[in-house]
């Protein structure tokens, strides 16, 4: 059904490097495969040339023959793919059409010019297969970075093509969400469709995937059954740069500090966006020095409270920091936050001047230090565009580093972090956590709660604080159900 023959491909951004090289590769119909491998390894370029983005949308230079249902993607136009391809993409904002969540789950039926009784019995059966009965008739704009996307998935499935391409579907899901994105899966597998997914975590997929195709710097190094990449060992996981297959077997160290001194107190936290309550904390005391993990379901509220934390949206909310009541604008300039989106964030030329834009210390020695702790050392004349999604997530978080504030928040940091990647950033917070007041980590992400944490706040009806000791360890593996 699809393949590709000594297909090489570089972006006209990417300073000559070879994003995918010499590509020879087959996939069958109704065949479920998963692309895994390094941040920057070339997964997405993959993703990109099987729906066509490559060469219709990303010019740069494409040679080889790539084939789908016996036609050259060169000799086709992009929309002819509509009806047979539906992708997800990495950031599922740059997809959207609609400014509400209805709109948006019918923009692809109503592009292939279905019969409007067909359309709306599709986002009937969408609705009830990813249970987004909760996000209906709701703004685009309203939406957390999960809940977008859960819609993205849901516009593509309404649709029902022959092959689905997902680029880091399950990066800013909850776990439910991601159980029921599971489910979704299975079952378009027995309906025989093609999938191909770009993914770092990989534990839901373990049970689905016919073969897992891991990619090294744009070549396809190696491929594994599933039951050969459950009997890698952790360490041989680690070194290929790969995350946790079993969530149950991680290690499960007790990461506890002794209490110290409250660093911020939030009294009778309040936000209300138009007649939905989103928080309501009427208490909330943290320890300096700590490193907290702030999870919960998509749409709890994670995102907001450190967007108020930080000043940059007005609540009503009495905040102190070491004892002082401090203003909104206050927080702003003690506080430095590590956006969802990255791309919202980047703004120089080149790496290097993109760390130095906020630093403190702007030290070629420091900043170049910087770089090589989380492996972007030779990308540092690159221009931030031009890099993977993982790439560009350690560049903001570098950035963030450097500007060393009193209140660090990342918000799902690890999102398109390789297990290397997400090793590097927990050293890196580890080594950093005590220049700062507060280190604050929204994630869904049990793998890096575990490397760095010391604390975690469950935001949900009446939120929990608690600390990573055996009683603490014990209820977050009870959230993430392992």
């Amino acid at each position: 059904m699809i393949k590709f023959t000594d297909v090489s491909y570089t972006y006209p951004t990417g300073n000559g490097i070879t994003s995918v090289n010499n590509l020879n590769l087959h996939i069958k119909k109704g065949e479920f495969i998963v692309l895994c491998g390094k941040s920057g390894c070339g997964k997405t370029t993959v993703t990109r040339i099987i729906n066509k983005l490559i060469p219709f949308f990303y010019e740069g230079e494409l040679t080889g023959e790539v084939l789908i249902n016996g036609q050259d993607i060169k000799e086709e136009n992009i929309s002819d793919m509509a009806s047979i391809c539906g992708s997800v993409f990495q950031n599922p904002k740059s997809q959207f059409f609609n400014m509400e969540t209805d709109g948006e789950l019918a923009f692809g039926c109503e592009n292939l010019q279905l019969p409007k009784e067909e359309i709306l019995a599709r986002m009937e059966r969408t609705v009830k297969a990813l249970s987004l009965e909760k996000l209906m008739n709701r703004s685009i704009f309203e939406l957390s970075g999960g809940e977008k996307q859960q819609i993205a998935c849901g516009s593509v499935y309404a649709t029902n093509p022959e092959i689905y391409v997902l680029d880091e579907p399950s990066s800013n899901l909850d776990i439910g969400a991601i159980e029921r994105l599971r489910n979704v899966l299975a079952t378009l597998k027995k309906q025989g469709k093609t999938i191909i997914i770009s993914e770092h975590r990989l534990y839901y997929l373990s049970e689905l995937a016919d073969r897992f195709l891991y990619f090294d710097n744009g070549k396809l190094d190696r491929e594994y059954t599933p039951l050969q990449l459950k009997s890698l060992q952790p360490q041989e996981l680690s070194n290929l740069g790969l995350r946790a297959i079993n969530l149950s077997k991680l290690d499960f160290d007790i990461n506890a500090i002794k209490e110290g001194e409250v660093a911020m107190n939030i009294r009778n936290l309040l936000y209300k966006r138009k007649d939905r309550t989103i928080l309501d904390i009427k208490e909330l005391e943290i320890s300096k020095n700590c490193i907290l993990a702030i999870i919960g379901k998509n749409g709890a509220g994670k995102t907001t409270l450190a967007e108020i934390l930080c000043g940059f949206i007005k609540a009503t909310v009495s905040i102190e920091i070491d004892n002082k009541l401090v203003k909104p604008k206050e927080r702003t300039i003690k506080s430095y936050m590590v956006m969802q989106d990255v791309n919202r964030q980047l703004f120089c030329e080149n790496v290097l001047e993109e760390i130095r834009l906020g630093a403190k210390n702007s030290g070629e020695e420091y900043l170049l230090g910087l770089l090589k702790e989380m492996d972007l050392l030779q990308f540092k004349d690159r221009h931030p565009a031009s890099l993977s999604g993982g790439q560009k997530q350690r560049v903001a978080i570098c950035a963030s580093i450097s500007a060393q504030k009193d209140i660090a928040i990342y918000d799902e940091p690890t999102s398109g972090l390789d297990y290397t990647g997400m090793q590097n950033l927990c050293e890196l917070i580890l080594k950093t956590s005590k220049n700062n007041l507060l280190n604050l980590i929204i994630t869904h992400d049990i793998e890096l709660i575990l490397g760095c944490c010391t604390h975690v706040l469950e935001l949900k009806n009446n939120p929990i604080i608690y600390s990573l000791d055996k009683e603490g360890t014990a209820l977050l593996k009870d959230f993430f159900a392992c």
